[in-house]
């Protein structure tokens, strides 16, 4: 009985990580993998924990099976976060690396802030959210 319970939690457990986005929070590894696979990289400017919009672009767009399905054969996911709770914060380095990003890419400081980026890191076009269909935000995205 308890080996059937620990199986049950263990194939729950995979099945949603077999469902998760796959976010990666590091520039030079997402330039590799974009190189590699020869995508785009989509990098998503976020406040996880106190921005409206950014909690309704992951909730409409980014969590849906319909995008994460597209996402996982044409888009390399970069994400950095910039969380305002003490309990979501994020450790020294990988703040630094978020800031550098801003630095480069959002110096408006706008959230949600989408930049479409070539394997070797120029923006092809920017975004933010909208109110679309996983589908329509797609075609946002490719088109640029």
């Amino acid at each position: 009985m308890k080996i059937i319970i620990i199986a049950s939690i263990l194939l729950f457990f995979t099945a949603l990580s077999v469902n998760a986005q796959e976010w990666i929070t590091d520039f030079e590894q997402a330039k590799k993998t974009a190189e590699e696979k020869n995508q785009n990289i989509v990098l998503v400017f976020q406040g996880s924990d106190w921005c409206a919009p950014c909690i309704k672009l992951d909730k409409e767009i980014w969590s849906t099976d319909e995008f994460k399905n597209y996402a996982s054969e044409h888009f390399v996911m970069l994400q950095a976060d910039f969380p305002r709770r003490k309990k979501n914060k994020l450790d020294a380095p990988q703040q630094e690396k978020n800031n550098k990003l801003a630095e480069k890419y959002n110096k408006q400081g706008f959230f949600p802030h989408v930049v479409i980026l070539n394997k070797k890191g120029n923006v092809l076009g920017r975004t933010g959210y909208k109110k679309v269909s996983p589908a329509e935000y797609i075609k946002i995205l490719n088109s640029f």
